[in-house]
C-alpha cells in the first residue's frame, strides 16, 4: 500500500528533523532511566523497546537503568509480606531485600532485555553487584524532632546509596555492540546488597560514563511552575532557583537533584520527560519540541 501525498510529506517531515540530531548524537553514550507507567502499559513498554533499538541501530550508545517499585509491591502483596514506607522509601529487611533482588535483577530486568532482544537489539541485564558495578553504603534517614535532644536516626534495612560506580563492565558491553540493562541493586563493604533508587543510579552512571544525556522517564508531564505550566530550555542556575523559591518541591525534588548533579558534573543534558507519551524517548531526542523538561549544565 502506497502513502497519499500527505502522509508522504508527513513522514519526509519528520525523518527530515530527525536527520540532524541523529547525526549530533551518532557515537555518543546516553543514559535512559526507566520506570513509572511505561513499564506497566503494555504498549508503552513495547514502544520504548522499540525506542532503544532504533537509537542503537542509528548508532547511538543507549544505557537503561531501571526501577520496579510497583513489581516488588505486588510480590510482596502476593507472599503476605507489609510494606512499610519512610519519607517515600520501603523499609527493606533481609526478606525483603531477597524479593526486590528476585524481582529487580530477575523478573523486571529480564522481561527488559527480552522485550529488546524481540525488537531485534542485542541486550545484556545486570545488576549493580555485576562486575562490582555499583558499591553502596547503607542509607539512614534522620530526623530533627523539636522534643528530641538529638536527632532521630532512623534504620530502614537495605536501603543504600550510592558510594562508587565502577562502569567498566557497561564500557565493555558497549563496545561489544550491546545494550547494558541495570538492575539499581549495590553492594556494601559488609556484603550486604542494598536496594538504591534508580534515579540516584542514573544519574551516577551518566555521570561515570561522560554521557552525552541522561534521561529520566516519569509519570508527568516535566517540571512545571507554579502556575501548571511546562519549563524547559533551564540552566543548572535556573533550577537552584527553582528550588529556592519553592516551586520545585515533594517527589519532583529528589529526582530534580539527580538531574542538577549529573549537568552540574559533566553530563551534557538532562531530561525530566513524561513517559506516559508514546515513544517519549524518540520525541524528545529526536524532535525540536520534545516532551518534557530539558536542563543544560
Amino acid at each position: 500500500m502506497s502513502l497519499d501525498s500527505d502522509k508522504a510529506a508527513e513522514v519526509a517531515k519528520v525523518l527530515g528533523e530527525a536527520l540532524p540530531y541523529i547525526r549530533r548524537f551518532r557515537g555518543k553514550t546516553i543514559v535512559v532511566k526507566y520506570g513509572g507507567n511505561a513499564m506497566v502499559d503494555e504498549k508503552l513498554k513495547s514502544g520504548f523497546a522499540r525506542d532503544i533499538v532504533l537509537m542503537h541501530l542509528v548508532g547511538i550508545n543507549p544505557v537503561v537503568v531501571h526501577g520496579g517499585g510497583p513489581q516488588i509491591g505486588r510480590v510482596l502483596e502476593k507472599i503476605g509480606k507489609e510494606t512499610r514506607f519512610v519519607d517515600g522509601m520501603r523499609v527493606t529487611d533481609s526478606e525483603t531485600m531477597d524479593v526486590v533482588e528476585m524481582v529487580l535483577g530477575g523478573l523486571v530486568n529480564k522481561e527488559i532485555v527480552n522485550l529488546i532482544t524481540r525488537h531485534g537489539g542485542r541486550a545484556v541485564g545486570l545488576t549493580g553487584k555485576d562486575g562490582d558495578l555499583i558499591r553502596a553504603r547503607k542509607l539512614q534517614i534522620t530526623r530533627n524532632l523539636p522534643e528530641l535532644e538529638a536527632p532521630e536516626i532512623i534504620d530502614i534495612g537495605h536501603v543504600g546509596d550510592v558510594a562508587s560506580i565502577d562502569a567498566a563492565i557497561v564500557d565493555m558491553l558497549v563496545e561489544g555492540g550491546f545494550i547494558p540493562i541495570i538492575a539499581p541493586i549495590g553492594v556494601g563493604e559488609d556484603g550486604h546488597s542494598y536496594n538504591i533508587n534508580a534515579d540516584l543510579v542514573a544519574g551516577r552512571v551518566a555521570e561515570v560514563l561522560g554521557a552525552e544525556k541522561l534521561m529520566l522517564l516519569t509519570n508527568t508531564p516535566g517540571l512545571l511552575d507554579k502556575q501548571g505550566n511546562l519549563l524547559t530550555g533551564l540552566s543548572a542556575a535556573e533550577v537552584d532557583g527553582l528550588i529556592e523559591d519553592g516551586t520545585i518541591h515533594g517527589g519532583m525534588l529528589p529526582k530534580i537533584r539527580c538531574a542538577l548533579s549529573a549537568v552540574k558534573s559533566g553530563v551534557r543534558a538532562a531530561h525530566i520527560i513524561d513517559g506516559r507519551v508514546e515513544n517519549a524517548v524518540l520525541v524528545e531526542l529526536f524532535t525540536d519540541e520534545g516532551v518534557g523538561t530539558l536542563i543544560r549544565g
